[in-house]
């Protein structure tokens, strides 16, 4: 089979404008609640996130959300990685959720705001303790020799922290908080005409809109 000759149709469901929420906060919710339940062979938090540094370069990765309210959507990193200091850079980000087996898309775009040492400290101390010590023997994006080297970085942290009952917060790791000014909902359709609705934040709120696929 040729490559352009890859292609399916979507016809599982269809998106109107009666049936979202006034509140793009509360659609993706609704979507996510599905997802979750769908148990979609990947991750129903997986999110791919664009950044841009100073020098307009463009990255991109996919990255766990692990916190949303209607301040934002969380994720967590080193903050010495590629991402964190382009975000520190150019603020502006956005992100990509696709369920690909429930044909839904949703896209999101915003500025950045980094959590408070408080905050990190909340969630590193609930990640397993194996997490715990990767993220202080990892020095994320830098180059290294070979496999066996990182597995010595981690054995070195794994002993040094195990007479400690509580690993500490490392002060280079930390959660990133995209907030949104933009939020798109995809549904596919048939014959490519898909549905799809983007939410605009205004100052008294959000204007949601149609868009042609």
């Amino acid at each position: 089979m040729k490559l352009d000759d890859i292609r399916r149709d979507y016809q599982r469901q269809q998106l109107q404008r009666k049936d979202l929420a006034e509140d793009p906060i509360l659609q993706f919710e609704r979507w996510f609640d599905v997802a979750k339940l769908a148990e979609l062979s990947t991750d129903p938090t997986a999110m791919v996130v664009a950044t841009s540094g100073a020098d307009g370069r463009v990255s991109q990765r996919v990255v766990l959300l692990k916190e949303y309210d209607q301040r934002g959507f969380v994720f967590y990193t080193n903050l010495q990685s590629r991402k964190a200091r382009q975000l520190s850079e150019n603020q502006q980000c956005s992100a990509h959720f696709a369920w690909l087996p429930l044909e839904q898309q949703i896209s999101i775009e915003g500025q950045v705001e980094f959590l408070s040492d408080a905050e990190n400290a909340a969630y590193f101390h609930s990640r397993p303790r194996a997490s715990q010590v990767a993220a202080w023997a990892s020095q994320q994006s830098q180059t290294i020799s070979d496999r066996a080297h990182l597995d010595a970085q981690y054995k070195a942290r794994e002993d040094e922290f195990a007479s400690h009952d509580e690993i500490p917060l490392p002060p280079f790791w930390g959660g990133i908080r995209i907030k949104p000014s933009y939020i798109e909902f995809w549904q596919g359709r048939a014959s490519r005409l898909h549905d799809r609705f983007s939410y605009q934040r205004q100052q008294d709120g959000w204007t949601l809109q149609r868009l042609q696929p």
